[in-house]
Formats: C-alpha cells, structure tokens, sequence
C-alpha cells in the first residue's frame, strides 16, 4: 500500500452501531431502530456503517434503508470459529453474510476469533485470556489463509480484528499472526485495542503497513485501562468502566496515528468503533465528537475525505 508522500490518499468516514448496540452487553443499549441509528450517524457526518444486530440479512430489505440515509455497509463483524473449526463449517457459517456483504458492497468482512475467546464472559478476568503456541499458530495461519482466500474468490476482503480477551491481543501475537498468514488476510488496525494490550500503535503500521484494510477508529481512556485489574476484572468490566471512548475524547494521539497511516499510503475507511454507555456517553453526541476530530486530523494529515 506505500505510495509516495505527496500523493493524496483516500478516506472515508464510517461509525459502528455497538455505540447504540451492544450485543455482548444488551443494558449498554439504546432503545433504537436501525433507522433511528442510521439517521443519526448520518446527520452527525458519516457515510457508512458497519452491520450490527438489527441489520437485516436480506439485501432487498437493508438497501433501501441505506439509501434513505445516503449510507452504505462499511463492512462487519464476524464470530469466526476457524482455531477449533473447520474450513468447510466456516464458509457454511459466513456465506450468508457474505452473500449480503457482496451485493450491498462493503469494502471487508471483518473477522474477530471468537473460539476459545473471553471478551464476552464478564466472569472471566483479562489475565486468563487464550494463548497458543508457535505450532498452534502455523496451524490456525494456515486455515485463515485458506478462508481469506476463498472470501476474496466471493468478492469480499477479509480484515482480521486482533482483539482484547482473544488469542491474537497483544503486538507480539499480532506479529506472529502475520508471519503464519499470507497476503490474502488483511488486518484491521484498531489503536484502542492495541494501547489496551500495551503495544507500540505507531511501531505496528510500520511493520504491516501492506497488509492493513480497515481501520477502527477507536480511543481509551488511559486512567480507566491503567487502572483495571487484570487478575480480576474482565474484558466487559474494563467496557462498563468507560475504557473506550471516541477519537476527540480519549488519550491516544490521534494525530500521530493518522499521519503515519497515511505515510504508509493507507486509504480506504476509518470507522469509530467505540463501546460505552450510552447513558454516560450518548452515541448522537459521541458520533459527532468523533467525526469533527477525525475531519479535522485526516486533512492535516493529507488525506481527502469522500462523502459518498
């Protein structure tokens, strides 16, 4: 993806609806339609938005719902199952989504590995979290590589989601899901969740630069993460506490972020996916902080912003 730094890259601004919708944490949820959600995310500024619980599968039914907003799918979550499962029972378990991904054109599937995880187990403390070995890894690479390369064959990328309480958290294990996957697994950059597992946020671009295609635009709290007891507390309980928040109202240096996202020549979408209260923090609200603050940064960075 490197380009020369004069050149003019690419943005555009998506939202996730976890901010109206949690669907680990259903009490961190407002009581709103899809409709209700897209309105919002569309006044506030953005174009698109990533699939969530109250989306529905059919593509005749969600597109115009999209249309009525000027919104697109800027792609999904998946539960991927892949490090105990099978190739053959995961494309079975995605193609639905995929087959909505496809002609609602979205950008990426996005795959979060589930298996063996605990960020949906609030009775679980961060500490005891999955780890596998080198072995382990080559093993789990090479099915990833071999499901990432059926997606792209269906017409849609797949994003990797390396996150808190999962077996690919930390910037080590990052590193080694890169080197025992091949090209056609991309990942998703979220400097949320690598500042949560403590590792270097800019470091990371640098080394796998060509193989990033989504970005999640999400920001902590530094005092709420410093202060969470990993040998007692959960991945849920660091979530109630208000450990993430959107660009604009958190810790990290969203500036360095963007500005070396695009010396790296990064274009593509930059979607604020950010899980709070929405008692606490109301996703109207929080959705506008975090487009007046990615605007502002993406063009000092030298990005140009698509609205459509």
């Amino acid at each position: 993806m490197s380009r020369e730094a004069e050149e003019t890259v690419q943005a555009r601004l998506g939202i996730a609806p976890i901010a109206w919708w949690n669907d680990d944490l259903p009490d961190l949820s407002d009581d709103v339609s899809l409709e209700e959600c897209l309105r919002q995310a569309a006044e506030a500024g953005y174009c698109g938005m990533e699939t969530g619980r109250r989306f529905p599968m059919d593509p005749a039914v969600l597109k115009p719902v999209l249309d009525q907003h000027g919104m697109q799918v800027c792609g999904g979550w998946f539960s991927g199952r892949l490090l105990d499962g099978s190739l053959e029972e995961e494309k079975d378990r995605v193609r639905a989504q995929l087959d909505l991904f496809r002609a609602t054109g979205a950008p990426c599937l996005i795959y979060g590995e589930t298996a063996r995880s605990i960020q949906g187990d609030r009775t679980v403390p961060l500490a005891r979290k999955p780890r596998i070995d080198k072995t382990e890894m080559r093993a789990y690479g090479r099915k990833l590589t071999a499901f990432a390369e059926w997606c792209a064959e269906q017409g849609v990328p797949l994003s990797y989601h390396h996150h808190m309480a999962a077996v690919v958290e930390t910037e080590e294990e990052i590193d080694a899901l890169m080197m025992a996957t091949g090209e056609a697994l991309g990942l998703l950059y979220d400097a949320g969740h690598l500042a949560f597992a403590g590792g270097d946020v800019l470091a990371l671009i640098d080394r796998h630069a060509e193989r990033i295609n989504h970005v999640h635009a999400k920001d902590v709290r530094l005092g709420v993460v410093h202060g969470i007891d990993r040998e007692r507390e959960s991945f849920l309980d660091a979530v109630v506490k208000g450990a993430f928040t959107v660009p604009g109202d958190g810790d990290l240096d969203f500036a360095a972020i963007l500005g070396r996202l695009a010396r790296n020549g990064y274009q593509g979408w930059f979607v604020v996916e950010a899980e709070q209260d929405p008692r606490q923090a109301p996703p109207a609200q929080m959705a506008r902080i975090g487009w007046q603050e990615l605007t502002r940064l993406l063009r000092a960075a030298g990005y140009s912003i698509e609205t459509g």
